[in-house]
């Protein structure tokens, strides 16, 4: 693997070898978008997952991942130059993810080579989510008077998740418009209301099942304000003297989770049924995202040192083959979420459907 990206020869060869190598499991589930979609959305998610490795990498300061970040954020202008800095940054790279940050300059032809809509769809929410991240590192500082840092209140929690997987949300759905819903005005109206909560859920479940990996690294995405209510600090999750108060923290976190996942189910009840792929996209996602939730809610060992939540490769597979059989009925989509989720989801969206309409 090592050097692999480096070996390809077309900057589109490039794009299309990293993203296994940075997400398998988008890897997958791209390949179930309309071939329209695939190729756009595979170059806005490697141009995403740019501004995270910057944001993520151990050895730069805050001041530094704010300039790189703003950095690669003009790049995406017409006319802009690839970042030397970005590429001068992970010259030597340890991972696949800094293999693909020193490449940025390929994604960014790959980028200019979309048709000009397309490049209209993505740039602002990738520029959005870098500003965000740009905000969040600069946060760092405060935070060193503590043993570990951490989001301050539930409202860091949202405008973070925002930054990083809401803007992914909308992103996409401007894509879907795009590509089939020009002519269902309303529709998508709806989807946007709903997109933000989409990438919320998705977010949340990813911090839910990785307190752990977080913490090794010194960060907690649990909020400060959170686990005060229980009487803890972020500190104190993983120490068992205090495994039932952590408990009813992350509990707390679940539920809210939760909520954004049942919006999340409504968004894709949402989208046209003869859209088949980009809903098979999108049902994947959100089924393997339930899957996981319910897997932490009862797993004894969530905030255990060491300790993964991860579905198996077979509840993968039953997914994927699930999700082709329900996807063009409503009704099975629902149903199928149901069985996944189980008991304790919240009955409705938290955004109503009269909400697209203002």
């Amino acid at each position: 693997m090592t050097g692999g990206l480096a070996a390809v020869v077309t900057d589109r060869e490039f794009c299309e070898a990293a993203l296994p190598r940075v997400s398998r499991t988008f890897a997958v589930s791209i390949r179930l978008l309309p071939a329209a979609l695939e190729y756009p959305t595979l170059i806005a998610y490697l141009l995403c997952r740019i501004a995270d490795t910057i944001e993520d990498a151990p050895g730069l300061s805050a001041s530094a991942k704010r300039q790189l970040l703003d950095d690669w954020s003009r790049s995406l202008e017409d006319g802009a130059s690839a970042p030397e800095s970005v590429r001068a940054a992970f010259r030597e790279p340890v991972s696949d993810e800094e293999r693909l940050a020193g490449g940025c300059d390929r994604v960014l032809r790959e980028f200019r080579g979309l048709d000009g809509n397309r490049r209209v769809a993505i740039r602002p929410w990738v520029q959005e989510m870098c500003g965000g991240m740009a905000e969040f590192a600069g946060r760092e500082a405060a935070a060193a008077q503590h043993e570990l840092e951490a989001l301050a209140t539930v409202g860091d929690l949202d405008r973070y998740t925002y930054y990083v997987a809401g803007t992914v949300g909308h992103l996409l759905t401007e894509l879907f418009g795009l590509h089939a819903l020009a002519a269902r005005p309303s529709r998508l109206a709806r989807l946007k209301t709903l997109a933000t909560s989409f990438g919320r859920g998705l977010q949340l479940t990813n911090i839910i099942k990785d307190v752990s990996d977080d913490r090794r690294r010194g960060w907690s995405f649990v909020p400060r304000q959170l686990c005060e209510v229980c009487g803890l600090r972020p500190e104190d999750l993983q120490d068992g003297r205090h495994r039932d108060g952590a408990r009813r923290v992350m509990l707390s976190l679940i539920a809210k989770a939760k909520g954004h996942l049942t919006d999340a189910l409504a968004y894709t009840t949402t989208l046209p049924r003869r859209q088949y792929g980009i809903r098979l996209f999108c049902l994947s996602a959100l089924y393997f995202a339930v899957r996981t939730l319910r897997l932490a809610e009862r797993d004894p060992r969530l905030l255990d040192p060491g300790h993964k939540v991860k579905i198996s490769r077979a509840a993968v597979y039953r997914t994927l083959l699930a999700v082709r059989l329900v996807a063009p009925s409503n009704r099975l989509v629902r149903a199928y979420f149901r069985l996944l989720a189980g008991d304790g989801w919240p009955v409705g969206e938290s955004v109503p459907a009269e909400a697209s309409a203002r």
